[in-house]
C-alpha cells in the first residue's frame, strides 16, 4: 500500500514552529472572543491564516471536543494544500502538551492524522502512548481504526483490529465493531461484514442502526438485494428501529432503478413511522424525476424543500443544474446558480461550464461574464486556469 509522503517548504515549517512557540508561551488579549475566533477559523481557507488563528485559539480551549474541532479544521486546511510536513509539525508539537497523558486528547491527534490521510503517523502516535504515559482503552483504539478509514487505508483496519486487541488486551466495543464493518464494506466485502455481525450477536454486543445502515448500503450497491432484505428484516426483528439515513439507503436503491413511484412508497413507509424525509431523501427523488425526463416534477421537489423543512445542499444544486443544462433550460439554471451562490454551495467547474456555455449560446454574454466573475471572486484559487481558458474559448474576455 502507498501512503501520502510529506512535502512542504522549509519556510512554512518554520512558520508552524514559530506559531507553536508563540501559542505555548503566551496568551492573546482576553478581549478576543473565543466564539468569534472559532467562527473565523471555520470560514478561513488560507492555511497560513488558519494556523495563525489556531495558535491564538488553542491555549484557551478547555473542552476536548472544541480542541479536537479546531485542530481538525486546521489540519484540513493544510491537507488541502498538501502541506504534510507542516501537519506533522503541528500535531507532533501537541505531544508536549500537559494534557497528552489524557487519552481523549491524544486520540484527537490520531484522528487529525487520519483527516490528513497520514495513517503511518496515526499508527505511530498510538504506539507512542507508552512513552507518553497515556493509558489505552477502546477510546484510542477506535480513534486509530477511524483514522485508517478516514485515510482510506481500509485494509489496515481488520489487521489492526486483530493485532491490537491481542497485543494490548483491549476489549472492542460496539463502536469498534462498527468501524471494522465499515472498512470491510468499503473493501467490497459485505459477506465478511455479515460474519462480523454474527460474531457481535454471539457475544451479545449491541448492533447500532449506524452499523446496520452501513451494511445495507454496501449490499444494495453490490446489487445483493435478497441479502439486504434479510439484514433489514433482522434489524427490525432485533428491535433496532431504522432512522432516516437507513431509509435513504432504500430510497437510493429505488432511485438507481429510476422508479419514482418506488421512491414515493419508501417515503410513505417513513411517514407511517413518524420519520420525515430529509434533503438527501428529496435529492434522490429529484434525481429520479430528472432521469425520467420529468423536469417539472423535479423542479417542484426543489421549490418545495423549504416548505418541507429542508435546505438545499451542494448535491441539490449540482444535480438540478446538471439536468437543467442537459435540457437547455439555462434561464432556470441561472436562477439555481444564484440560489447556490447565496448558500455558498456553488457546483463544480464541470457543471458550471455547461451553464456558461449554454448562456453564451443563448447570447446572454453579460450573464455568463457575471457568473464567471462571481465564481472567480469566491474561489480565486480553485479552477482559475480552467476558467481563464474557458473565457478565451468563448471569447468572453474584453467584451
Amino acid at each position: 500500500m502507498s501512503f501520502l509522503s510529506p512535502s512542504s517548504s522549509s519556510s512554512s515549517r518554520n512558520f508552524v514552529l514559530f506559531l507553536h512557540i508563540r501559542h505555548l508561551c503566551s496568551f492573546p488579549p482576553p478581549s478576543t472572543s473565543i466564539s468569534a475566533e472559532k467562527s473565523k477559523l471555520q470560514s478561513e481557507h488560507d492555511p497560513d491564516k488558519a494556523l495563525a488563528i489556531y495558535s491564538s485559539l488553542s491555549p484557551r480551549l478547555s473542552s476536548p471536543v472544541s480542541s479536537r474541532y479546531a485542530l481538525d479544521l486546521t489540519v484540513r486546511r493544510l491537507a488541502k494544500s498538501r502541506r504534510f510536513s507542516d501537519i506533522a509539525s503541528l500535531v507532533e508539537a501537541q505531544k508536549t502538551h500537559p494534557q497528552i497523558t489524557q487519552e481523549p486528547f491524544l486520540s484527537s491527534l490520531i484522528l487529525a492524522y487520519g483527516r490528513a490521510r497520514m495513517p503511518h503517523q496515526a499508527i505511530q502516535t498510538f504506539l507512542d502512548m507508552d512513552r507518553l504515559g497515556t493509558p489505552r482503552s477502546a477510546v484510542s483504539f477506535n480513534a486509530l481504526l477511524t483514522a485508517c478509514n478516514h485515510s482510506q487505508s481500509f485494509d489496515q483496519v481488520p489487521h489492526l483490529f486483530s493485532q491490537i486487541t491481542h497485543d494490548y488486551k483491549i476489549k472492542p466495543n460496539k463502536i469498534s465493531y462498527g468501524i471494522l464493518i465499515k472498512s470491510l464494506c468499503e473493501l467490497g466485502q459485505p459477506e465478511s461484514a455479515i460474519s462480523i455481525l454474527n460474531q457481535m450477536k454471539e457475544r451479545r454486543i449491541e448492533i447500532t442502526v449506524v452499523t446496520y445502515t452501513t451494511l445495507l448500503d454496501s449490499l444494495y450497491k453490490k446489487g445483493e438485494i435478497e441479502a439486504a432484505q434479510k439484514v433489514w428484516n433482522e434489524m427490525r426483528d432485533n428491535g433496532c428501529s431504522p432512522d432516516v439515513a437507513t431509509f435513504n439507503v432504500r430510497i437510493m436503491r429505488a432511485a438507481i432503478n429510476e422508479k419514482p413511484d418506488d421512491v414515493l412508497k419508501v417515503f410513505d413507509e417513513m411517514l407511517v413511522l413518524g420519520l420525515k424525509p430529509d434533503v438527501v431523501s428529496y435529492n434522490y427523488l429529484m434525481t429520479c424525476y430528472c432521469k425520467n425526463g420529468r423536469m417539472g416534477d423535479a423542479k417542484r421537489v426543489y421549490e418545495g424543500l423549504k416548505e418541507k423543512g429542508c435546505l438545499p445542499n451542494a448535491a441539490t444544486f449540482r444535480t438540478l443544474l446538471h439536468y437543467l443544462c442537459r435540457n437547455g433550460d439555462f434561464d432556470v439554471g441561472l436562477d439555481v446558480f444564484r440560489a447556490s451562490a447565496k448558500r455558498g454551495k456553488i457546483p463544480d467547474f464541470g457543471t458550471m461550464k455547461s451553464l456558461v456555455e449554454g448562456l453564451v449560446k443563448s447570447e446572454k454574454l453579460e450573464e455568463a461574464q457575471g457568473l464567471i466573475a462571481e465564481v472567480k471572486k469566491r474561489f480565486p484559487d480553485r479552477s482559475l486556469d480552467a476558467w481563464k481558458k474557458l473565457e478565451r474559448k468563448l471569447r468572453l474576455t474584453g467584451t
